[in-house]
C-alpha cells in the first residue's frame, strides 16, 4: 500500500531546503547589518538624581563618564562608587535591549542555535 500525502507535498523538496537556506542567509545578512549599526551607536544612562552620566557604545564598551562635581566629597567615595556602577550597569542594558529587539523583529523570534 503506498501513503498518500496531501496535495502539494513531496514535490521540490530539495527547493524547499534551498528556499530555506536562502531565508537563513538573508537574516544572517540583515543581523549583521543591524549589529554593525548598532555597535556604532551610543547609548546614554543617568544614575538616579542624575548627577553621572554614562555612555556606552553598541559594543557594550564604556565611552565617557561625566560627574556633577557637586558630589564629590571624599567621606562619600562608596556612594560615588555606588552611583557609577548603577548607570554602566543601566547603559549597557540600554544598548543589550535594543539590539535584542531589533534581532527579534528580523528573526520573527525564531531560535537557530550559533545564528545569533
Amino acid at each position: 500500500m503506498k501513503a498518500r500525502l496531501p496535495k502539494g507535498y513531496g514535490q521540490g523538496g530539495a527547493s524547499n531546503l534551498q528556499q530555506l537556506a536562502m531565508k537563513a542567509q538573508k537574516m544572517q545578512e540583515e543581523m549583521n547589518t543591524i549589529t554593525a549599526e548598532l555597535e556604532e551607536k551610543e547609548y546614554v544612562a543617568l544614575a538616579p538624581g542624575g548627577n553621572i552620566k554614562v555612555t556606552v557604545n553598541g559594543k557594550l564598551e564604556v565611552k565617557n563618564i561625566e560627574i556633577d562635581p557637586e558630589i564629590v566629597n571624599k567621606d562619600d567615595v562608596e556612594m560615588l562608587s555606588d552611583l557609577i556602577i548603577v548607570s554602566v550597569n543601566e547603559a549597557i542594558k540600554n544598548a543589550v535591549t535594543e539590539k535584542n529587539e531589533k534581532m527579534e523583529k528580523i528573526s520573527g523570534n525564531l531560535n537557530i542555535p550559533g545564528m545569533f
